[in-house]
């Protein structure tokens, strides 16, 4: 268990399936000095938005992150100057004062895999890229969200 952190990924199983609840931080503007001193360097899955001129935030990055942990991952995808990836350059510059990013820890990489599994297959159905773990026959998911802002 992580200690002090509530904003976290929690796995039950029940038979042969799995039931996850995905705690998430609330919505933060993404600024990489306060990212080093308000999320964790622990492992976890984290959310990235831009909020377009209507105020909507929409989901442009969902990734997990293993080693190096949430802080530094979150770091590197908020900076349009350390991005690599061409389609999430383009948004940060063209909405560059309007990200916002959300998160979950987990202390599991299998329950990590579960949930980018239950995401990737409910935002891309079908999509490959993303394996579960291939501990459940069924993955269920409740997501617990602390910003209460409407998203995309």
């Amino acid at each position: 268990m992580l200690i002090g952190v509530d904003y976290r990924i929690r796995a039950e199983a029940y038979l042969d399936d799995g039931y996850f609840t995905v705690t998430w931080s609330p919505f933060a503007k993404a600024d990489k000095y306060d990212i080093a001193t308000r999320v964790p360097a622990v492992g976890g899955i984290a959310e990235l938005y831009f909020m377009d001129r209507e105020g909507k935030l929409n989901l442009f990055c969902l990734q997990r992150s293993w080693y190096g942990g949430l802080r530094a991952m979150l770091r590197e995808r908020c900076d349009a100057s350390l991005e690599k990836d061409p389609y999430r350059l383009s948004i940060l510059v063209k909405w560059r004062n309007r990200i916002y990013y959300r998160y979950s820890c987990s202390e599991s990489a299998a329950d990590m895999a579960d949930v980018m599994f239950f995401f990737m297959q409910t935002y891309s159905p079908g999509t490959r890229g993303t394996e579960h773990s291939g501990r459940y026959a069924h993955i269920f998911l409740k997501e617990i969200d602390s910003g209460k802002l409407i998203t995309t």
